[in-house]
């Protein structure tokens, strides 16, 4: 895969992150790919912390945020540029 298919499919559910990952250009797209685990991550977390009732208005408003985000990252990789989302871009997980 060229480096912007991987970036993209990066982002499409965590199916594509793991393709992208195994099947894609690593050391080119490590940006998209580290920035897309990040907000799978989180995104996991925040669904967990919606089935607790006290946090589910905070954890749907979180899920909200994390959709922006993820539609951010998704139209940079389009772009073919590497900006950090907001608040969560500078989390590195992939070194």
């Amino acid at each position: 895969m060229s480096k912007k298919t991987t970036d993209i499919v990066a982002y499409i559910t965590w199916i594509g992150w793991i393709v992208a990952f195994f099947a894609g250009t690593k050391q080119e797209s490590k940006f998209h790919l580290n920035q897309a685990l990040v907000i799978w991550l989180i995104n996991i977390v925040v669904v967990v912390l919606s089935y607790i009732p006290i946090v589910n208005i905070v954890a749907g408003i979180l899920s909200l945020v994390m959709f922006v985000f993820w539609i951010m990252g998704l139209v940079s990789a389009c772009q073919g540029t590497e900006k950090e989302v907001p608040l969560i871009g500078s989390i590195k997980i992939l070194k």
